[in-house]
């Protein structure tokens, strides 16, 4: 029997402009992880301009920075999360958690007996 798999995709508006999104939440939590916005980028396929792009829409959207960035020395560069960005992050994570177990408890409540329902038994029976 064919079991049904509930999905959503989540993302947060400011006056119809993005501020948040699943996809952006990976894109500065790999910067926190790496300590570099140009890693982050390699990591999702994005070149460094468009990573730089989608931080800096968010951070006009918001209308407080997400990152700090130290220019490069011998070392290198070194870009990390603004403390703003870091609870915007964590609570975002958490919103999304509680969505999850919402989405799940809906589907279970709402379709998952269609799943054992003998008007749709497995094909081929």
């Amino acid at each position: 029997m064919t079991r049904f798999e509930p999905r959503q995709k989540l993302w947060l508006e400011a006056d119809g402009r993005l501020v948040m999104s699943d996809y952006r939440l990976r894109l500065l939590q790999l910067v926190a992880d790496t300590g570099s916005l140009a890693q982050a980028a390699a990591v999702m396929g994005l070149s460094y301009r468009r990573a730089w792009g989608k931080v800096k829409e968010l951070e006009a959207n918001l209308g407080f920075p997400l990152v700090r960035s130290e220019v490069g020395g011998a070392g290198g560069g070194h870009t990390e999360l603004s403390g703003e960005g870091r609870n915007l992050l964590d609570a975002y994570r958490r919103f999304g958690q509680r969505m999850e177990e919402a989405l799940q408890a809906a589907y279970r409540e709402e379709l998952s007996p269609l799943e054992r329902c003998p008007e749709n038994p497995p094909p081929g029976t």
